[in-house]
């Protein structure tokens, strides 16, 4: 994703866009709609490239009812009685992706509008754009109707291809689904024109069926996976983990059970992941070692997960996670993710600092710049201002491939009762552009206050 756009969702009344990087921090005071916005990046990337409808109430984003979701002034007649969403993207003709199917990059767009059914929002109108042609899909109180257009005219699509969608088909492949069989121009699907009486030429309808091409390119080319939603708080430590099947969660629960099992299953996968972890754990100054300690021969039996700090001459002791700190335990679930191959194209962190020494803080930064890339995207709420400056840093000394252009920074700003969002960016020496005089304004009081006294 390149950037979104926002309208009438939470604290987001008026439209605007926000321009989305291979490493993107969102920063500004609480409660000024950061984790709304993750919430929205999620839901798009549900609906326009895996066809799943967006699930606004599940975890780590729970935002409730329609009621709740779209934007409100406090009185009555206020509320939106819609709320909406793009992202302008560009499909990348990949290695993997030319496998499966001929086609070449293209910039595109998706926008989608939410309507309120019964108490929860559901899709009311979902748009597709490439260069100047289009496919939209709307709801209406007992139906459906689509059109498509180019840049000299608008047609509906006639009931015949509309009746071929089963009422659970995603919309997205609803989209798909109908561009190709608009060219095939059989009597009782003839185009309705909805901007003078004429017909689109071979050509125009030529277009249309390549959008349904680029559609099916977009859903193949992310591997039907989601992106990785963190929560703000991970999982506790347990002094003993019991086996379960690691299945994934926001809080990171699953963590030890899917490291024992590669342990168990999958020795040299867990030693290559063993020591990407213990990288960064002597780069953070966390530990120097990270064990499994299995306390049986069997995969049933019950494991501690160790870790060990060295000394200047002699190792250390093995400790339990639960004896050396919250702040391992909190950055171990993020950085497992983030060190995994066949890791997911798009992270939603939340927070990732929390419980961790400012100079920890300052090396979560530079593992963001050198995961980050086109093909792994981080999205990241933080309060944390050294992992911010250490991202400045490492982009203006060339630490890793990340360049100015390659980083973002949404700084969320209350206005009233809206949320304005400002897209910040660096220049070559590090320096933070386009920064509203409010950016930092509270770091700069203190800072004043502690160096001149009344």
């Amino acid at each position: 994703m390149d950037n979104i756009t926002l309208k009438n969702f939470r604290c987001f009344r008026e439209e605007q866009t926000a321009r989305l990087a291979p490493l993107t921090l969102l920063v500004g005071e609480n409660s000024t709609g950061k984790t709304s916005f993750l919430a929205m990046i999620r839901a798009l990337w549900d609906q326009c490239y895996l066809g799943r409808i967006p699930d606004f109430k599940e975890e780590p984003y729970d935002l409730g009812s329609f009621d709740e979701i779209a934007h409100h002034r406090g009185r009555r007649g206020s509320r939106a009685e819609s709320f909406e969403a793009g992202f302008d993207d560009v499909l990348k003709n990949t290695r993997e992706l030319r496998k499966k199917i001929d086609v070449k990059a293209h910039p595109y767009r998706f926008d989608v509008a939410f309507e309120k059914h019964g108490s929860a929002p559901v899709q009311g109108k979902m748009r597709f754009t490439c260069e100047s042609s289009w496919l939209e899909l709307r709801r209406k109180e007992k139906s459906r109707e689509a059109s498509f257009g180019t840049s000299s005219g608008a047609w509906g699509v006639s009931d015949y291809w509309l009746n071929q969608i089963e009422d659970e088909l995603s919309w997205v492949y609803g989209l798909g689904f109908i561009a190709p069989g608009i060219a095939h121009r059989e009597d009782e699907s003839e185009p309705i024109p909805l901007q003078g009486d004429e017909q689109p030429t071979d050509e125009e309808l030529n277009q249309i069926q390549q959008l349904g091409g680029i559609l099916t390119a977009i859903l193949l080319s992310h591997g039907k996976k989601r992106s990785y939603a963190s929560s703000p708080v991970r999982s506790k430590p347990r002094r003993t983990y019991d086996p379960a099947r690691p299945t994934p969660d926001p809080e990171g629960d699953y963590i030890p059970m899917h490291l024992a099992h590669l342990s168990h299953y999958d020795p040299n996968r867990w030693n290559r992941l063993k020591e990407k972890l213990e990288d960064f754990g002597k780069d953070a100054g966390l530990f120097d070692e990270i064990d499994i300690r299995h306390l049986g021969k069997r995969d049933s039996e019950p494991f501690q997960l160790q870790v060990r700090k060295s000394g200047r001459r002699l190792k250390g002791p093995r400790r339990n996670l639960i004896d050396v700190g919250y702040g391992v335990s909190q950055v171990l679930p993020v950085i497992t993710e983030l060190l995994e191959k066949d890791a997911p194209p798009m992270f939603l962190l939340q927070q990732p600092e929390v419980h961790l020494h400012p100079s920890a803080q300052a090396a979560l930064g530079s593992l963001f710049c050198q995961v980050a890339s086109s093909e792994r995207q981080l999205i990241v709420e933080t309060h944390g201002d050294y992992l911010l400056d250490r991202v400045r840093m490492d982009v203006r000394d060339g630490v890793s491939d990340l360049k100015p252009d390659d980083v973002s920074i949404l700084f969320f700003e209350r206005d009233d009762l809206d949320v304005r969002i400002h897209s910040l960016g660096f220049d070559e020496e590090g320096n933070v552009l386009n920064a509203p005089t409010t950016y930092r304004k509270f770091f700069m009081e203190e800072t004043r206050r502690s160096l001149w006294k009344r």
